[in-house]
C-alpha cells in the first residue's frame, strides 16, 4: 500500500515541509550539489575538442538552477543514502542538459544531431552494469569528449546502485528515462518542420494514460528526466515499494508537463528560431491556460497521495514558480495562464513564489555587481577615477 494515499496534504502541513525542505536543502545538499558541480566544471576543462568543453561549460554555468532544483528531490531521501541519491541526480542533470544541447547543434549535415541514439545515454545511465554489458555497445552515439558524458553516465549508475530500494524503481525509472529520450529526439527533429511523427507517437502513448492529451504527453515525456530524479529520491529510503515508484512516476508526468508553461515565456524566441513552441499545438492561448489550469489541479491532486506528499507538492509549486516568476509572465498574453495554474496551486504556491522572486532578484543584482567588477578592471580611467 502506497504510504500517505489520500492525505493531500494541507497548507500547513506543506508550509512546514517547505520550511523544512530548506534547512535540509541548505544544511545537507547544496553543499554537495556544489562539490559535484565543481567536479563536473574540472571534468568538462579537459575535453580537448574546443567546441565540445565551450558547450559544457556554458551549460553547467546556464542551468545551474536546473541542477540546484533537482538536487531538491534529494532532501527526504534517508540521510545515510542522501549524498548517495544527490551524485547521481546532478550528473543525469548535467548529462540531460548537456544533451539537449549536443541536440541542437548541427551536425556534418547542417541538421542537428537529435536522433534517438543521442540520447540513449539516458538509458544507459539507468541501466543495471550486467544488463548494460549484455546489450550492443552504444558508445557509437557518444561525442568525442574525452569520455565526459560516459564519465557521467557511470557516475548516475553506480551511486544509484548503491541505494537501498534501487531495485524497486530500476524498471519505473528505465521507462520514464526511454520516454523521455524519445520526446526529446521527436521534439528536436519538430523543430526542423516535422511534427508529424512527434504527434503521432504522442498520440498514440497518450491514450495510456488518463488526464493528459497528446500535447501534454509530448510536453511531459519530454521533461520527464525530473520525474527520474523523484524515483531517484526515493531509491534512497529502503521502505520504497515498486507500487510506490510507479505512482511517483504518473505524478510527475502532469508535473513534467507544466514545463509547457516555457513556451508561453518564449513564444516569440522560438519562432525566431524555428524550435518547436506548445502553444502552437492548441486552437488558441486560452485553451491552453485552461489545460495548463488542469493539469495543476490534477498534479496536486496526485502529489498530495504520495509517500512525502508535502515535499512533492513543494516540487509542483516549484517548478510552477519558477515560471510564474519570470519577469516575462506579467506580461499581457502570459498573465492570465500563469494566473489560472496558480490560482489551482493557492495558498500552498505563495511562500514559494515570494522565495523564486527573491532569487531572481538576487540573481539579477549579481549580474550588476559583476558586470560594474568587470567594467572596473578592463577600464584603467575607472580605477584611476
Amino acid at each position: 500500500m502506497i504510504r500517505g494515499a489520500g492525505r493531500a496534504a494541507n497548507p500547513r502541513r506543506a508550509g512546514f515541509a517547505l520550511l523544512l525542505a530548506n534547512v535540509r536543502y541548505w544544511g545537507t545538499v547544496a553543499p554537495v550539489v556544489r562539490g559535484q558541480l565543481a567536479r563536473w566544471e574540472r571534468r568538462a576543462e579537459t575535453i580537448e575538442d574546443p567546441v565540445l568543453r565551450a558547450l559544457a561549460l556554458s551549460k553547467l554555468d546556464d542551468e545551474r538552477f536546473n541542477v540546484e532544483l533537482a538536487a531538491t528531490l534529494a532532501t527526504p531521501a534517508d540521510p545515510r543514502h542522501r549524498r548517495d541519491a544527490v551524485e547521481a541526480i546532478v550528473a543525469l542533470q548535467v548529462a540531460y542538459d548537456y544533451l539537449d544541447l549536443l541536440a541542437e547543434q548541427p551536425a556534418s549535415g547542417g541538421r542537428a544531431d537529435s536522433g534517438p541514439r543521442r540520447f540513449a545515454a539516458l538509458l544507459d545511465a539507468l541501466m543495471p552494469e550486467q544488463r548494460l554489458k549484455e546489450q550492443r555497445p552504444r558508445h557509437d552515439g557518444y561525442p568525442p569528449d574525452g569520455g565526459y558524458l560516459h564519465e557521467l553516465v557511470v557516475t548516475v549508475r553506480r551511486a544509484l546502485a548503491r541505494l537501498p530500494a534501487a531495485d524497486m524503481v530500476a524498471e519505473v525509472a528505465l521507462g520514464a528515462a526511454r520516454r523521455c529520450a524519445q520526446a526529446q529526439a521527436l521534439s528536436h527533429t519538430a523543430t526542423a518542420g516535422t511534427i508529424a511523427e512527434a504527434t503521432d507517437w504522442a498520440a498514440r502513448q497518450a491514450t495510456h494514460t488518463d488526464s493528459l492529451r497528446w500535447q501534454e504527453f509530448l510536453a511531459g515525456a519530454a521533461a520527464s528526466v525530473l520525474a527520474v530524479h523523484a524515483l531517484i529520491g526515493a531509491a534512497a529510503n529502503p521502505h520504497t515499494t515498486r507500487r510506490d515508484a510507479e505512482a511517483i512516476d504518473a505524478a510527475y508526468l502532469p508535473i513534467c508537463a507544466l514545463s509547457m508553461l516555457d513556451s508561453l515565456l518564449d513564444r516569440e524566441h522560438d519562432r525566431a528560431t524555428g524550435q518547436l513552441n506548445y502553444l502552437d499545438l492548441y486552437d488558441s492561448p486560452e485553451q491552453m491556460a485552461g489545460r495548463l489550469a488542469v493539469l495543476a489541479g490534477v498534479a496536486s491532486s496526485r502529489a498530495g497521495a504520495l509517500p512525502d506528499a508535502p515535499h512533492h507538492l513543494v516540487t509542483l509549486t516549484g517548478v510552477v514558480a519558477y515560471y510564474a516568476s519570470a519577469p516575462a509572465a506579467r506580461g499581457p498574453q502570459v498573465k492570465p495562464a500563469m494566473v489560472a495554474v496558480c490560482g489551482q496551486l493557492r495558498p500552498l504556491i505563495v511562500p514559494t513564489l515570494a522565495l523564486m522572486r527573491g532569487w531572481r532578484l538576487a540573481k539579477r543584482w549579481r549580474k550588476v555587481a559583476v558586470a560594474g567588477v568587470s567594467s572596473w578592471v578592463n577600464r584603467p580611467e575607472l580605477r584611476r577615477a
